[in-house]
């Protein structure tokens, strides 16, 4: 008798099926914790991503300016330019040397 007390109880079909579901449960939960860990690091790398996104683009406009070509500066004019021109405009409107001359209050030399 002392044998049958040694001997360890044997569990029924159902119960090993039940203690294989408690492990399969178990395991999907460690695989839940997994997925929420997944999500965030997702998240993460999103913002990451997007961030650079933005870098890029900012360089982008860097660059787009840089190759555009500047307006033309106009060329500054001496004073002797300045007065050719004023003439050039002053003849263009029609009016005689002479005329011009009495406009500025100066005398030609006749």
């Amino acid at each position: 008798m002392a044998e049958n007390e040694t001997r360890r109880v044997r569990r029924t079909p159902q119960q090993l099926a039940e203690a294989v579901d408690e492990q399969i449960s178990k395991q999907e939960a460690v695989i839940a914790g997994y997925e929420e860990k997944k999500q965030t690091v997702i998240a993460e790398y999103d913002q990451k991503i997007e961030a650079v996104r933005s870098k890029i683009k900012k360089l982008e406009e860097k660059k787009k300016a840089i190759l555009a070509p500047k307006p033309a500066r106009k060329p500054r004019m001496t004073k002797k330019q300045k007065l050719e021109a004023i003439l050039k405009q002053a003849q263009k409107s029609g009016k005689t040397p002479e005329e011009i001359a009495e406009a500025l209050g100066i005398s030609l030399g006749e």
